[in-house]
């Protein structure tokens, strides 16, 4: 998609990067937490894993869109009484970080590489885990460009999609394209696991896939029907070397994607 045709955002976004050689874009969900939150409410609270899963698969053969299934992943959820902040306590519980994260944070605020969270999910959800996971004062300087929530009166809640009428519901690559669009471009890396993640795909320098244990690998399933070049990683710890050569010049970005895998 050009950004001619962008679709119109019903949220703001944060100041892009205008003066850095490299930036790191990362889904959230599944990438950098070992498991997808929002799978997690849908296989725990909501319709279940098996129905879920048939969505996905739906997604992927470009049967139906992301948007309007996760919506009624979500609605599964609140269909079985679950109010938002039992949701938020539910995920504060149960989600763990990606074991390698805090090392690759900790080495991008080190050479001056802004991390910003791309996600389909919903920023309260996010911040609430974030925090948890890694502490107030890192969470709070983390950008988050993702999706809100709208809370009724009667307790209900559902999913406030930045872009409505794109059928990702948070188009991702508008993340991407701004910054294509500059003099110098900074090399983007951009991290993601599932079909909120096809969006993207195309438009990062260097892309990498996580590769899950749980068979869960629909944005590696993508690229390779694509042909769209990409890393396999399992861990950010091991993204890191491959990252750390790029940006030491050891590796170009041809380089990198030949690798093949992390």
């Amino acid at each position: 998609m050009s950004s001619d045709s962008a679709p119109e955002s019903t949220l703001p976004y944060p100041p892009i990067h205008k003066d850095k050689k490299f930036v790191v874009l990362s889904d959230w969900d599944g990438t950098i937490t070992t498991r997808d939150s929002n799978d997690y409410l849908t296989d725990e609270l909501g319709f279940g894993r098996e129905q879920r899963r048939v969505l996905n698969f739906k997604i992927l053969a470009g049967e139906t869109t992301f948007r309007d299934s996760f919506r009624e992943m979500l609605e599964s959820v609140v269909a079985n009484g679950h109010g938002f902040e039992e949701c938020k306590e539910e995920l504060r519980k149960n989600i763990k970080l990606d074991p390698g994260f805090k090392e690759f944070y900790r080495y991008c605020q080190t050479t001056d590489i802004p991390v910003v969270i791309i996600s389909s999910g919903m920023d309260p959800l996010i911040r609430a885990v974030l925090s948890n996971l890694i502490g107030d004062e890192d969470a709070a300087k983390i950008e988050i460009v993702s999706n809100e929530v709208k809370i009724h009166p009667d307790g209900k809640w559902d999913i406030q999609y930045r872009h409505p009428s794109s059928g990702f519901g948070h188009d991702k690559s508008q993340a991407i394209l701004p910054y294509r669009a500059l003099p110098s471009p900074p090399t983007i890396f951009f991290f993601g696991d599932g079909v909120s993640d096809m969006s993207a795909a195309r438009h990062a320098d260097v892309l990498f896939v996580k590769q899950k244990g749980d068979g869960e690998n629909d944005l590696a399933a993508y690229c390779k029907a694509e042909g769209i070049p990409h890393i396999l990683f399992e861990d950010f710890g091991r993204a890191l070397g491959v990252v750390r050569r790029v940006v030491d010049g050891q590796l170009t970005v041809k380089e990198a994607l030949a690798l093949g895998k992390a």
